[in-house]
């Protein structure tokens, strides 16, 4: 087993240790594994990214409180216009980069192929389709996505009413930031817990974990969501299962994720990928990421409206597309399941194969309808005569229960699931894993499931990612290795229906309930989840005081707000988010919100750059050149700037500057441009203070304008001036070929 890790310093603490941050790139050869298929190309396995990136922590001491800088990320301010220029047109990839696993063919040789208990596998069960208050118990669905079903009425105790009712005052304490509000929230949320309500005990520990209403104890909150997820709620397994993964306590931290998996697994379609929305990134480094919000304002959405509109006029893909957005929630939409299956049934009408498969599925599954498998294997039939080849899956299914056909027949299931992965579909891969593994109408083969598994998850099927899970876990077919499985399982539990707080974070931002947002995000950054913890951190510091975050008693003091900033980047870098760690860097580097330390910054940005973050490599070439936490080694330093340029071109200017100063240091150490040169660093800051408290104050913000509006109409107007002839002066006329001027009268 091989895993390529990226540069650590060997100083680094227990505490900043890097765990296994991976990318499962399994690329063994057909051969090797007797598959008769061919593996896809290289440049057909979807990258996953934020997958898992665990290591132990402890509670954040008070001197890592700390407050973002302002500036840019480059701690190099020799040369003021080039860094403005690299930071203005560099953008660090928000984007995790995660490390690459690979696993070699002793880890499969060496596999336990023991004959694994059938009824652990039983892919092909019979399952009911379940809504989403099943299968997320306490979800804030009825507060936050409310319909006809969700009515008072509906509350199984007073327990569960009370829950709710402090979950809405607290959320309607974070939108106002209102301090007594959200004591009475919190409050409803203790009496409640009191009582053994299990949902009330995991927003408990969610308060104790981030210090909201409460002290913040990370002993009080694991100790709350321990009960919480001994009494059912999934949410605290969630979070449970991060802790224990971040500690290297790979063995609890796979069984909770295994079974929070397995539910997520249970509201996938039959060869489908989960109807739950992936989390969006809100921001691309410290900016805002307009264009991807643009695209998640619902029905405001121009390029929806355009869709809908085409779908009104009878397109049938576009009666696809729209029906696929309201079935999922996807682009900002409210999950609508009677609105999509109208739009499924016009464009069924119309002769659209994708939503002839779609329905099948649907139908064979009771998702939101009357469970119904002839139509089921009716609609599967005739998207199949389509050429819709991912329909094969739908039918294979029917016939290895004998729903919908005559009976049972499993060489016919067979022959469908290898039509399908014959035509390059990861449902087909993935079915065939199955039968093989279940020894379904086949010889039981653990090698060639794998096989089958591992092609399927290169293409993005999630179901293919719980079955290596289950593999590494138990050691059937392969090595068992925890992490690994740990890692698998964290991949599909996060696609659970509890990612749909995701769904409401961005439709509160979106709506500018910046508290609202903020709380949610919050929430789903306890369970994990990088892009929540990059989107909460990335509120706390762009928008401060006006984050509405709340603190321990009442808004959050400037201390909280940071010390919250900073976990939640931390956490984030952790799982591979360069622009976090760049940060943290930074944080260390400048001594905002804590203590300046040069080693711990340069660990920070040892880590972005292990990413390929090239502001990283600027600041670690820089911090060589000045002896700043890293050894003074002007060949380092060059090293560090030659590397920022081969990956951002558009450090050109400030790494060719920055060369100059090496020279420079090199040959004149003690030369006046020398000390001019590190001079700067002290300089520039009064300068920028200079210009905020002077020029850019109010009322003399307003003088200097009108100064410079006053001179630029006093320079045109002498401009204008000179441009006119003077009086008493003769215009003589320019000659044009073939006229005869005519003399003035004297």
């Amino acid at each position: 087993m091989k895993v390529v890790q990226p540069h650590w310093p060997q100083n680094i603490t227990n505490q900043n240790k890097p765990h296994i941050i991976l990318r499962v790139t399994i690329s063994f050869a057909r051969q090797a594994l007797n598959i008769p298929i061919k593996t896809p190309p290289p440049n057909k396995i979807p990258k996953i990214n934020n997958e898992d990136a665990q290591h132990s922590t402890q509670t954040y001491p008070s001197t890592m409180t700390t407050t973002m800088p302002r500036r840019g990320h480059v701690p190099h301010t020799l040369f003021l216009l080039s860094l403005l220029l690299f930071l203005h047109h560099h953008r660090a990839a928000a984007a995790a980069r995660p490390y690459v696993f690979v696993i070699s063919q002793d880890d499969l040789q060496s596999a336990d192929d023991a004959a694994a208990d059938s009824s652990e596998w039983d892919e092909f069960g019979d399952s009911e389709s379940k809504s989403e208050d099943e299968l997320d118990p306490g979800s804030w669905r009825r507060i936050l996505e409310p319909d006809e079903t969700t009515t008072e009425e509906k509350y199984g105790s007073e327990e569960e009413k009370a829950y709710y009712d402090g979950v809405r005052k607290i959320l309607d304490a974070a939108s106002e930031g209102d301090g007594r509000a959200m004591e009475e929230g919190v409050e409803e949320i203790e009496r409640s817990a009191r009582e053994g309500e299990a949902n009330a005990m995991s927003v408990l520990g969610f308060l104790y974990q981030i210090g909201m209403g409460k002290e913040r104890s990370k002993a009080k909150a694991f100790l709350y969501h321990s009960f919480a997820a001994e009494s059912g709620n999934l949410q605290s397994k969630m979070a449970l299962a991060h802790i224990y993964s971040r500690q290297d306590m790979h063995e609890q931290a796979a069984k909770l994720y295994a079974e929070l998996a397995e539910v997520a697994v249970d509201s996938f379609l039959i060869s489908k990928d989960s109807s739950v929305v992936e989390p969006v990134r809100i921001h691309v480094g410290a900016e805002e990421k307009k264009e991807a919000l643009r695209k998640s304002r619902g029905e405001d959405d121009e390029d929806f409206q355009i869709l809908d509109y085409q779908g009104q006029k009878g397109n049938a893909a576009a009666m696809y597309k729209v029906g696929i957005f309201y079935y999922y929630g996807l682009r900002g939409l409210r999950r609508d399941p009677s609105k999509a299956l109208s739009w499924f049934l016009k464009a069924v009408e119309k002769g659209e194969p994708k939503a002839m498969e779609l329905l099948g599925e649907i139908y064979a599954r009771g998702a939101g309808v009357e469970r119904n498998y002839t139509k089921a294997f009716e609609l599967l039939k005739l998207a199949a005569k389509h050429q819709l080849y991912s329909a094969y899956n739908g039918i294979g299914y029917l016939y290895v229960k004998g729903y919908g056909v005559e009976r049972k027949n499993y060489t016919k299931a067979k022959e469908y699931f290898e039509r399908a992965a014959d035509a390059g579909d990861a449902g087909g891969h993935y079915n065939l894993g199955v039968l093989y593994l279940k020894g379904i109408g086949v010889k039981r083969d653990f090698k060639m499931a794998r096989g089958y598994f591992v092609l399927a998850f290169n293409a993005g099927q999630p179901k293919a990612s719980y079955q290596l899970a289950k593999m590494f876990h138990t050691g059937v077919g392969v090595k068992k290795v925890l992490p690994m499985a740990t890692a698998l399982y964290k991949l599909v539990a996060e696609r659970g229906p509890w990612s749909s707080l995701s769904r409401w974070a961005l439709e509160a931002y979106l709506k500018g309930d910046v508290g609202k947002a903020l709380l949610l995000y919050s929430r789903m950054a306890e369970l994990g989840y990088e892009v929540p913890q990059s989107n909460a951190a990335w509120i706390l510091d762009k928008y401060g005081e006006l984050s509405m975050c709340m603190g321990e008693s009442g808004l959050c003091t400037d201390a909280e707000r940071h010390q919250r900033a900073h976990s939640l980047w931390w956490q984030a870098s952790e799982q591979g988010n360069e622009h976090a760690a760049l940060l943290i860097g930074d944080a260390y580097y400048y001594g905002k919100g804590t203590v300046k330390d040069y080693d711990r910054a340069a660990e920070a940005y040892m880590h972005a750059k292990s990413q390929s973050n090239a502001q990283a490599m600027f600041n670690l070439g820089y911090m060589h050149e000045h002896g700043l936490g890293l050894p003074f080694d002007l060949h380092l330093a060059k090293r560090y700037y030659d590397e920022a340029l081969d990956n951002d071109p558009a450090a050109k200017l400030a790494v060719k500057l920055a060369l100059a100063s090496l020279w420079l240091r090199r040959n004149y150490a003690d030369s006046f441009m020398v000390r001019f040169i590190d001079s700067l660093p002290e300089v520039y800051p009064r300068i920028e203070r200079w210009v905020e408290d002077v020029i850019m104050e109010e009322g003399n913000a307003t003088i200097f304008t009108l100064i410079v509006c006053l001179l630029t109409v006093l320079y045109l107007r002498e401009r204008q001036r000179r441009n006119v002839v003077a009086p008493g002066e003769a215009v003589i006329p320019q000659q044009q070929p073939g006229e005869h001027v005519i003399p003035a009268p004297q």
